[in-house]
């Protein structure tokens, strides 16, 4: 454990696990619950914590599984040489953990932010695994055709200098903290505190990093190809039951980003907060929950094994 948790138990009280996936570097991830398979799946700089009002509302009648990235949350947090931050790993570490733990049918898979691309990589690599969908404020494709990178987030994937504020003051998470959820109240500082919490020295601060820098943008950044195999099959996954929940005060992911979602599944359930942001489940967790419940259930997966 990488820091002290005492302090959230109150938010977050599972006893979580840990996956070896290669080199020693071991995976946290929760596994709570038993019955249907729901996994969630966090983006930057967030982790496992982003999921506990999910978990705590469907784990008494699914088996919820959350991993933390390897470098985010409760996860070993290695430096370059004994870990590459890069996308391919991202669903490689997913894949193995997934595989360990016997989930080769009827996942329901739950993704936001750039667990969004790294489970749909993970999908559309797995045809026929993943029976539904939600997805919160993410992306499946690069960028839409017009969007640019917004100015917040380029200033960490280009500046030469930005490393020292991200790594040394956890400037990316702090600047999360107060732009990423726009109802009032919703973060308190104890909530702000806890996803702080994980990356509390410049070498915990590595995946916070590396993630950013990982966004592929053109032809010749590392992660490209495989974003772009994810976006040419995403048409595959038209049939498959989707429910979208967006909140439209995201700076990141805007009405962009939703609108090349309904393009390109035009069949999903889409449900717009519009005075939610990024953190659409920290502002609107209390709409979200009946939603899923309702989605799931209107799209049942016939008897599962436990």
């Amino acid at each position: 454990m990488t820091f002290d948790l005492s302090p959230y138990r109150s938010l977050y009280p599972w006893q979580g696990r840990f996956f070896d996936v290669g080199g020693g570097v071991r995976m946290h991830y929760l596994d709570e619950g038993q019955g249907e398979t729901l996994v969630m799946l966090h983006g930057n700089p967030t982790w496992s914590f982003y999921w506990r009002h999910l978990v705590s509302a469907f784990s008494g009648q699914c088996r919820v599984i959350v991993p933390d990235h390897v470098g985010c949350g409760l996860s070993d947090k290695p430096g370059d040489d004994a870990y590459p931050y890069v996308l391919e790993r991202r669903v490689a570490d997913l894949d193995a953990l997934l595989s360990s733990l016997g989930l080769k049918q009827n996942v329901t898979l739950v993704v936001h932010d750039w667990g969004g691309m790294i489970g749909l990589a993970w999908a559309t690599k797995n045809p026929g695994v993943v029976k539904r969908f939600v997805v919160l404020n993410t992306a499946g494709f690069g960028l839409p055709p017009g969007r640019k990178l917004p100015w917040q987030i380029g200033v960490v994937r280009y500046a030469p200098f930005f490393p020292v504020p991200v790594r040394a003051f956890n400037a990316f998470s702090r600047g999360a903290n107060l732009l990423c959820s726009t109802r009032p109240g919703r973060m308190t500082p104890l909530v702000k505190q806890a996803y702080l919490a994980p990356y509390d020295s410049w070498s915990h601060r590595i995946a916070v990093q590396r993630f950013v820098e990982d966004i592929p943008l053109a032809p010749g950044d590392r992660s490209w190809p495989l974003v772009q195999e994810v976006s040419d099959k995403l048409d595959a996954l038209r049939q498959t039951p989707m429910l979208i929940c967006w909140g439209r005060k995201d700076f990141v992911f805007d009405d962009a980003f939703l609108a090349e979602w309904r393009r390109r599944l035009p069949e999903a359930e889409v449900h717009v907060f519009e005075d939610a942001g990024h953190y659409v489940l920290e502002d609107a967790h209390d709409e979200i929950v009946p939603l899923m419940k309702r989605f799931l259930s209107a799209h049942p997966l016939g008897a599962v094994a436990s």
